[in-house]
């Protein structure tokens, strides 16, 4: 028997286990995070007798007659004073941390009440936030603690949701403090849980797997493997590709070591690893492909049946060859960019159950109901409208939540045995199994003329696509479309190939292979520049786009295009630094390349308010926001009058997979088109609550040219982001400050992009200089506390400016996407600044010779 205080109240347990799994599953205290499970990352922070402490390390015969304090155990006034801070400072995206740093500020305020920023950041050092640069989490606890310093009441005040306006976000209360919903954070009677029995080889042929023992063991519910699956065994993101299995077959070969080979069901929890270690599978292990120049050599097995190329791109306009031959300056050097680790708080959980006499509800995090419900539909045989998909609060995505992780294996279990099922990946787990950034080897050669005018650029870009395809064909595209850079110049010739390896899959992540191409073309900017004579940024500014101007793939660039706009906003703090580095980028909105790309919208006037139903899903970007403050400015009406619902497949109509930075601009056209539909009924009918009942519905369908199309002019997307971004480092090569403008049109709800910037140049800080994923043999080596991530202490001041082009995009009131954009030009910059400190060019992610990384011998 284990006795301690939890919130004040003396509790008690037969067994000893971990704390984070007493508070959560024994006490139903949810609002403890488990995110990583080995005391890395914070999130599961309570306080112990007045300490800071971790949930997931701490067991219960070690806290004997301790007082342990959870977010449920703030006092009235402390959760006024945070609910309203956090969502003042714009400190909650996800919001999977927020309630360990509320708890780690609780601990530091109840002894420093008027502490320094320095001793907020460094309080907090423990707690990791993939989302907001931390900035903005230390403006809430400085907010906080001035607030609990002075007794004043929260200060109240009253918004009218217009564009541009700091409106709270419409979650924040809820994700700070910790009652929000996440899937793992439910329970239902009589669920079981399941977890998948994996490869521990990257390439192996599975001879025989045998559950018999791991059936006699009492709770075992049931063991699956893939002779089990009712309908389809390959799912896959791309429906015509469809390549992944949901559990290898007897007799076929593994592709990688997240691959599943049977489905282990327990009736407890806490029994599932015994379970799976009664499993025995024979395997014959083969060599793996660890590279693409193994899997591309003459006689390499084929990971797939179609070979070992996923694509192929050939993009060209103008003659390269023609235009390098008779430049003034021609450079070329090959760039090697690894894999890296989304990281994102929340690790990937999912419930489903049986919904009537023939149906299925699953609970998910993803970035698409709509990809679920058809994959797991699929994979059962059963029609799409069978599968009842509901979106949950997500723990962040950055693209890592596209492809099927947990959903599919969950749909199974519980359709097989018509009972409600939850499957929950460890860290561990979760760090093996959903898709990485691209790892690239890139050879680019660009020209220019005496004055530094761009002419010619030629990329050879091969990509490491792993065991699947996830969304390795567009990620190339993307990689290629953007590889000549934001510069008015005509003559490309860019090839890329995407190629199967048995690594880990590679997909969508924030940047979706323009990070990559970026720092490559923006590195070879900086060499050109020192031929000519001019500085980096003279030879950005001299070759912007500008509206008017056809970019590198032949669009012509519209009146919302600021890029030299942002360039002229960080010539200052460029030109004065000491040691700087400038960096300027773009990046598309929306699907493109010819593709269908469309978003959809209701209202509906329900209980006089209007609901805002559209599936996109909100990944920590803050979509219900957007989509609120749209219907506000739209429509007239106060955000009382609007209830954003979350995404419901029997609710909300498919607006396209959250990826491609394109939700703010489709999504938010479609709830505008909608929202001038309601205006409308409303002047007829003389208010909101006279249209009780009815419903109003819009579309919006991006339409765009395919790659190598033969027009002159082809639109490759509907929208461009533009930025520029000055790294100023120190004489020991730390980086002191960013300053950064951006071009994203019409701003949303500016203290929500700041936000969004911030965390996006935070993650492309660590992109540069920290983050990594190694792999050996294929099998990765990596845990969370190693992956690099940078922490409070280690994110400079960063300093976010907006500025606006000539024009507005002709959609969403002028609203472009930001979330990738925020990360891509971060790390070309710090490339500049370095060059700039010694001279050496850093071909390499994460760069050696740094402050921060110590040269490889």
């Amino acid at each position: 028997m284990y006795t301690i205080t939890v919130n004040g109240r003396a509790v008690t347990s037969d067994s000893n286990m971990k704390l984070i799994d007493f508070l959560r599953d024994a006490l139903r205290l949810t609002g403890t995070k488990n995110a990583c499970g080995s005391g890395a990352c914070g999130a599961c922070t309570v306080i112990v007798d007045g300490r800071a402490s971790r949930a997931c390390v701490l067991r219960l015969d070690k806290l004997g007659g301790k007082k342990i304090v959870t977010i449920e155990g703030l006092g009235e006034r402390e959760r006024e004073v945070y609910e309203w801070a956090f969502a003042e400072a714009g400190a909650v995206q996800c919001g999977y941390c927020i309630p360990g740093m509320v708890m780690s500020a609780k601990c530091l305020l109840d002894v420093t009440p008027d502490p320094s920023d320095d001793e907020i950041r460094r309080a907090i050092r423990g707690n990791v936030c993939r989302c907001t640069g931390y900035v903005k989490i230390v403006d809430a606890i400085r907010l906080a603690a001035g607030l609990l310093r002075s007794g004043q009441p929260v200060p109240r005040r009253s918004f009218s949701g217009a564009l541009g306006e700091d409106f709270h976000r419409v979650d924040a209360s809820q994700k700070t403090l910790g009652t929000g919903v996440y899937v793992d954070d439910i329970d239902v009677p009589g669920m079981l849980h399941a977890s998948a029995l994996r490869s521990p080889h990257p390439r192996a042929r599975v001879l025989s797997v045998d559950a018999s023992e791991a059936l006699r063991h009492p709770d075992c519910e049931a063991v699956f493997t893939a002779a089990d699956v009712p309908g389809n065994n390959k799912i896959g993101h791309l429906a015509f590709i469809s390549d992944w299995d949901v559990m290898i077959r007897e007799g076929d070969i593994t592709r990688y070591v997240g691959d599943s080979v049977a489905l282990v069901v327990s009736r407890a929890k806490g029994r599932l690893d015994e379970i799976k270690s009664l499993v025995r599978v024979d395997y014959e292990i083969l060599p793996p492909m660890t590279s693409p120049a193994e899997a591309l050599a003459p006689g390499a097995p084929k990971i797939h049946e179609r070979g070992n190329i996923l694509s192929h791109e050939h993009l060209v306009r103008g003659d390269a060859d023609s235009a390098l031959k008779n430049s003034a300056h021609v450079v070329s050097v090959h760039y090697s960019v690894p894999f890296t680790e989304h990281a994102f708080m929340e690790p990937e959980c999912a419930i489903a159950m049986p919904e009537g006499c023939d149906g299925l509800l699953l609970w998910t995090a993803g970035q698409s109901i709509y990809d679920e419900q058809r994959e797991c539909a699929r994979m059962l045989g059963i029609e799409p409208e069978k599968v009842h998909v509901q979106g949950k609060l997500v723990g962040g995505g950055f693209g890592g939540k596209e492809d099927m992780s947990v959903q599919h294996h969950a749909a199974l279990a519980a359709w097989l045995l018509k009972k409600p099922v939850k499957v929950l990946l460890t860290r561990d787990e979760s760090m093996r199994i959903h898709p990485k950034r691209h790892a690239m080897e890139m050879d680019f050669t660009t020209g220019c003329d005496e004055n530094g005018i761009l002419t010619a650029m030629k990329a050879v870009i091969v990509s490491d696509t792993g065991a699947y395809a996830s969304l390795g064909g567009p990620v190339l595209q993307r990689a290629c479309t953007h590889a000549a850079g934001p510069y008015n110049y005509q003559n490309v010739d860019i090839d890329g190939t995407a190629v199967y390896t048995n690594n880990p899959p590679a997909g969508a992540f924030r940047g979706f292979g323009v990070s990559q191409s970026a720092f490559a073309t923006e590195s070879n900017l900086n060499l050109l520049a020192q031929r000519v004579g001019i500085s980096p940024w003279e030879i950005r500014y001299r070759n912007a786009v500008r509206p008017g101007d056809a970019l590198p793939n032949g669009q012509i660039a519209d009146d919302s295009t600021a890029l030299r706009e942002c360039l002229e906003n960080v010539r200052g703090a460029y030109e004065s630094a000491k040691t700087a580095g400038i960096s300027s980028f773009f990046k598309n909105s929306g699907v493109g390349v010819g593709l269908p790309d469309t978003s959809r919208c209701i209202i509906s006037v329900e209980g006089g308010k209007a609901h805002v139903r559209t599936s996109a899903a909100c990944i920590g970007q803050g979509l219900a926001t957007v989509t609120t403050q749209m219907v506000c400015e739209v429509a007239g009406l106060s955000p009382g009058d609007v209830v954003a619902e979350p995404p419901d497949t029997r609710r909300t109509p498919n607006a396209g997979t959250t990826t491609a930075s394109r939700q703010t601009t489709f999504t938010g056209e479609s709830t505008r088109r909608v929202a001038v539909m309601l205006k409308e009924a409303i002047g007829r009918a003389g208010s909101l609550s006279a249209l009780e009942g009815q419903e109003f519905y819009a579309e919006y369908l991006g339409e765009t040219d395919p790659m190598g199309s033969d027009k002159e002019f082809p639109k490759s997307h509907i929208a461009y982001g533009y930025a520029a971004t000055v790294v100023e480092l120190d004489d020991d090569g730390r980086v002191t400050r960013v300053t950064a403008a951006y071009d994203i049109g019409r701003v949303v709800n500016p203290k929500a992009a700041e936000g969004q910037v911030e965390g996006g140049v935070a993650m492309g800080l660590g992109y540069a200089l920290t983050e990594d994923y190694p792999l050996a043999g294929s099998v990765p080596q990596a845990k969370y506390g190693t992956l690099g991530l940078l922490r409070s202490t280690e994110v400079p001041p960063i300093e976010i400016r907006f500025v606006r082009g000539p024009g507005a995009l002709d959609v969403a009131c002028g609203a472009k996407g930001v979330g990738e954009l925020a990360t891509i030009p971060t790390a070309p910059a710090v490339a500049g600044a370095y060059f700039a400190l010694d001279g050496k060019l850093r071909a390499r992610l994460p760069m050696d010779d740094t402050f921060y990384r110590k040269k490889k011998v």
